[in-house]
């Protein structure tokens, strides 16, 4: 059956984009509200909700738990972004084609709006009179602090912080990339499905297809990194080589990198076939943009 991904997401983004921009306040002290929404708002691929939203349809999930768990993992995704970017960690000024936070709007400010943009995102998935069961919400909190914390995100970016200059074997860069990048793109595959009630079997399924997403990914940007210039990603181009970072291109090379997404792809592909799930061409159709895109 054919599926229009293009179609399926314009629907989606729309609903995303409308709630991100009233969730995410204007109204703060100081210049604070203006830099999380110079941070989240009007740019990015917006995947991870993307995500969140296509793993609750398969499951026949809550509409309002699902837009808010999207929402709330952009804004995990975006907090990262900012600090990442600055000066004690990659030390980067583009981002999503524009300068990044710390350069539009100082250190200490791009600081706090990250800090704030993390504690919004777990705001969104614990609201008051919102119909949404109490169980959800806890488990919604669950799966993005754990996606976040030292055992995912964070704890990934320690292990690239540390690794520069350094040799890492193909196990140790797989063990990063889960941790700093396939984490929270897993998370939110199970978020969605935590907006529903799946079987153990569609839940493993999904599991699976988050996790080869997820390294998929990673994979694709260390390509991307070499092969793609600035204008096209919306960032610094050639960033990992001239910070020497090991990356799956240094340790692979090109083509062998490329023919490893490629079978991540597939992994993701058959994973799906195991739900048992009636529809999950959303699902599919995100895994192929993210292996097949060109920033």
């Amino acid at each position: 059956m054919s599926f229009d991904l293009r179609a399926w997401s314009a629907e989606r983004l729309e609903r995303i984009e409308q709630a991100l921009s009233v969730w995410v306040p204007a109204d703060t002290p100081a210049q604070l509200g203006e830099a999380m929404r110079y941070a989240v708002l009007d740019g990015g691929k917006r995947l991870r909700p993307l995500l969140v939203l296509a793993a609750a349809e398969a499951v026949d999930g809550h509409a309002e738990a699902a837009l808010r768990a999207g929402c709330a993992v952009e804004l995990i995704h975006a907090y990262s972004l900012v600090h990442d970017d600055m000066p004690c960690m990659d030390n980067d000024v583009l981002r999503r084609g524009k300068p990044t936070v710390h350069v539009a709007f100082g250190e200490a400010t791009a600081l706090l709006a990250g800090d704030a943009l993390q504690a919004l995102a777990f705001e969104l998935l614990a609201p008051a009179g919102a119909g949404i069961p109490d169980r959800t919400q806890a488990a919604l909190c669950r799966l993005l602090a754990q996606a976040a914390g030292h055992a995912g995100m964070a704890g990934g970016q320690a292990i690239d912080l540390a690794a520069v200059g350094k040799s890492l074997t193909e196990a140790e860069l797989r063990h990063m990339h889960r941790l700093k990048t396939g984490a929270l793109l897993q998370a939110s595959v199970m978020m969605g499905a935590a907006c529903g009630e799946p079987s153990a079997r569609a839940r493993e399924g999904l599991e699976t297809y988050g996790r080869a997403l997820g390294l998929a990914f990673q994979v694709v940007d260390d390509i991307l990194d070499v092969t793609a210039d600035s204008a096209t990603l919306g960032k610094t181009a050639g960033k990992d080589a001239a910070q020497d970072k090991p990356t799956y291109v240094s340790l692979l090379g090109l083509e062998r990198a490329r023919s490893y997404a490629c079978e991540l792809l597939e992994q993701a592909r058959g994973a799906l076939g195991t739900t048992g799930l009636a529809d999950t061409r959303a699902l599919l159709a995100l895994a192929e943009m993210v292996v097949h895109r060109d920033n």
